[in-house]
């Protein structure tokens, strides 16, 4: 799942692919708020998983995400 959520920081945000690592912090990557909720809007539409930009700030990683997801994933 990371990977996945690797490909879609660097494809639809425009993160520099080296930057995303699963210790990397929101900050880390350069994800404002702005790009949280873009980030949640693409997770739905793409991959058809409801998870809400406020989680997704809750989250202190990227790794963290992709853990979220794969939670997400197991229950369709």
């Amino acid at each position: 799942m990371f990977e996945t959520l690797k490909e879609i920081l660097v494809s639809k945000l425009k993160v520099t692919p080296e930057q995303v690592t699963p210790e990397a912090t929101r900050e880390d990557v350069e994800l404002d708020s702005l790009a949280i909720v873009e980030l949640s809007l693409v997770l739905e539409k793409e991959l058809n998983m409801v998870i809400s930009d406020d989680e997704l700030l809750e989250l202190p990683t990227i790794g963290a995400m992709a853990e979220l997801m794969e939670q997400r994933s197991a229950k369709v």
